[in-house]
């Protein structure tokens, strides 16, 4: 005697069928889903002003070069968020903007290219040449981000100086941007031109030292 099988299990297996098919529909579809964290609306990364010249070289002993290491900063600024301070004891993060990298590597290099290309000294950035060459410069970052009270976008940076048995010396530099509004795209250039003003100045205390 032959059993008749259950019709129980076609619809499920049609069912399953279809939702695979629905799914591979969605996924061939953009904007159907989405695999990754939606992008922010705003990266910003600081380029310099000056740089020195495609194809120039410059060469020298590493113990006679100018090494230029991190900045030093505190929490507000070791982040990838933008700092907007609201008053002397508040402080937020500018809406829908991020920084590439964190601002105090990103004004390291800022810096060394500016004293690169002011100096045409041998320029070295990073831990692994520290204590290495002639001249060390080290400091820290106190501000580079957005005042509120000010409506201005302010980068304030403490420079240190060292020299190999010589004596240590330090220098605030600190440049602002006024009438800033309080959104990225207008925050980011002004940041840019304010960092920019900063890393000269203090390029030109470096290499007149």
């Amino acid at each position: 005697m032959r059993t008749a099988k259950s019709s129980a299990r076609k619809p499920g297996a049609r069912h399953v069928l279809g939702s695979v098919l629905a799914v591979a529909a969605c996924l061939a579809l953009p904007g159907c889903i989405s695999l990754a964290a939606k992008p922010p609306a705003q990266l910003i990364r600081l380029t310099p002003d000056e740089s020195a010249p495609a194809g120039s070289q410059t060469t020298g002993q590493l113990s006679e070069a100018i090494v230029v290491l991190d900045p030093e900063s505190d929490r507000s600024l070791d982040t990838p968020r933008v700092p907007v301070k609201i008053d002397a004891s508040s402080l937020s993060y500018l809406k829908d903007a991020f920084w590439t990298e964190k601002p105090a590597r990103q004004m390291r290099t800022l810096l060394a290219e500016t004293l690169r290309a002011r100096s045409g000294r041998l320029v070295v950035e990073g831990l692994d040449f520290e204590g290495r060459g002639q001249v060390q410069i080290g400091g820290r970052l106190l501000a580079m981000g957005y005042d509120v009270p000010t409506r201005s976008v302010i980068v304030r940076l403490d420079v240190t100086r060292s020299e190999r048995n010589g004596p240590i010396t330090s220098r605030r530099f600190e440049a602002a941007v006024p009438d800033v509004k309080p959104d990225a795209a207008a925050v980011a250039p002004a940041l840019n031109r304010a960092a920019n003003d900063v890393a000269k100045q203090a390029a030109d205390w470096i290499k007149g030292s």
